[in-house]
């Protein structure tokens, strides 16, 4: 379970660094790697969105394993 979180968070994070490429440079990492209409652009999007609903499960899933006294 733990290389899917940190295969998750790997996404989250590159996701994360494509959004800040977009606001700051209006540069978009994925759709100049592939093309920009490409199946595989949709994936990558998919997946980042996955992976984030995960690592915000884990955050709560932390918060409930260690609560605040």
């Amino acid at each position: 379970m733990e290389i899917l979180h940190k295969t998750c968070l790997i996404f989250t994070i590159i996701g994360a660094i494509n959004w800040g490429l977009i606001g700051f440079f209006d540069f978009n990492l994925v759709t100049t790697l592939f093309q920009e209409s490409s199946i595989i652009v949709k994936i990558i999007y998919d997946l980042v969105g996955i992976c984030g609903i995960i690592n915000i499960m884990l955050l709560f899933k932390h918060y409930t394993d260690n609560p605040v006294k």
